[in-house]
């Protein structure tokens, strides 16, 4: 095979899966090239398909990942969603501290993306021990790119058909999107035609990808697909756990003044992140946070831009940098991090029938949000003041309410 057939191979398959898609659910404007369905997607036209002709990425962004990731290591759950169920409950503080702009960074999945549309910054960095983390967002970059609206995301996320109206879809409720994809059931070949519009669009962004990360796209997507709005964390070695939230469940959760907040409920906060998306302003990265290279990588970087951190979320991720032993490396690589005074850290704890309750736990919460400023964990830090994990969770944590 040649080396221009090898090239560009890969983009003729997914052109073609596209084109029938566009044929099988009768597209309200059929276009007439690669070309017209290009120009159509970047004016935010909805389409009724898989769009996937558009320019390569640059290869800054695939240089820029490169340049902050570190050596990738394991984790023993699939992390395809939030088991928070708490997630929100932080916004309200966040607002009154005046946490907006500057830089995001935060782990895991797509609750960032929650967080994101509250602070409204100008960079997102979002970084994870596990290589799956960054391949999964190179899935929801994809989506962004593809869908006009929220109802397109959700409809390609899951494998199914977009609404023939859906470009009057953009003032549904979070609700009606919901109770569209729990009525219609997923379409294998539509699937399998968006998964192949995926892998077109991840390899454009030209990070070197294996054929095991390729695989390992598609079985994300296959997850969401399969599962539909069931779909729960899962842990290996562990059994499931009940009070983990579906991803139905965590859409329609809500702040602690009871307003639901997630980045889906409104076209505006959908619309916001698809910019970053397509302006490469969402960054995966792969990297231990008490590593020696990505987070001090991503500090010197947000230097570098002249911005500072505005939201650190971390998860629960410290209380296993406790349980190994690292988490003043952690600290010493938060202080790395460009800060002011409203700068502040997300962080989850998980209580339930397991472990103490929190101070601050919400009733029928088995996750509690908290909030601290950058600015006292370092001051706390240095002081001595955090020996064991329970010091970490219940000193200096910011009034929520």
């Amino acid at each position: 095979m040649s080396k221009l057939r090898s090239r560009t191979l890969p983009r003729l398959l997914a052109l073609v899966s596209a084109l029938a898609v566009f044929g099988a659910l009768g597209p309200a404007s059929t276009p007439g090239s690669a070309q017209s369905a290009a120009q159509t997607t970047s004016r935010n036209t909805p389409q009724r398909g898989v769009a996937v002709s558009r320019p390569a990425t640059d290869s800054s962004f695939a240089r820029l990942i490169q340049r902050l990731s570190e050596s990738g290591g394991f984790f023993d759950s699939d992390n395809l969603i939030s088991n928070e169920s708490s997630y929100l409950h932080v916004l309200g503080g966040m607002s009154r501290l005046g946490v907006r702009g500057g830089a995001y960074v935060g782990v895991g999945p797509d609750q960032n993306f929650s967080y994101i549309t509250r602070v409204r910054p100008s960079i997102a960095l979002l970084i994870d021990i596990r290589r799956d983390n960054l391949l999964q967002h190179f899935m929801f970059k994809a989506l962004f790119e593809m869908a006009a609206n929220r109802a397109e995301f959700l409809c390609l996320l899951f494998g199914r058909p977009v609404p023939r109206d859906a470009a009057r879809w953009q003032g549904r409720t979070v609700e009606q999107l919901i109770a569209y994809i729990d009525a219609t059931p997923a379409q294998p070949r539509l699937a399998a035609q968006t998964a192949a519009a995926i892998r077109a669009r991840t390899i454009d962004y030209r990070l070197p990808l294996s054929q095991t990360d390729l695989e390992t796209i598609a079985r994300i997507y296959d997850s969401f697909v399969s599962a539909g709005m069931d779909l729960r964390f899962t842990s290996a070695n562990r059994p499931p756990r009940p009070w983990y939230p579906t991803y139905r469940q965590l859409l329609l959760e809500t702040d602690l003044s009871g307003k639901r907040a997630n980045y889906l409920v409104t076209e505006n906060d959908f619309q916001f992140l698809k910019g970053m998306q397509e302006r490469n302003l969402i960054v995966p990265v792969v990297g231990d946070l008490a590593g020696d290279r990505a987070l001090a990588a991503i500090g010197a970087y947000i230097a570098g831009r002249g911005e500072k951190v505005s939201a650190f979320y971390t998860s629960n991720v410290e209380f296993y940098l406790f349980r190994d032993g690292s988490f003043d490396r952690f600290v010493k690589n938060v202080g790395r991090l460009p800060h002011d005074g409203r700068s502040v850290i997300i962080r989850s704890y998980f209580g339930g029938p397991f472990r103490e309750p929190h101070p601050r736990a919400v009733a029928g919460y088995y996750s509690t949000q908290l909030l601290q400023t950058v600015e006292s964990l370092l001051a706390d830090h240095a002081a001595g003041g955090y020996p064991t994990y329970w010091d970490l969770i219940t000193k200096h944590t910011l009034e929520l309410k």
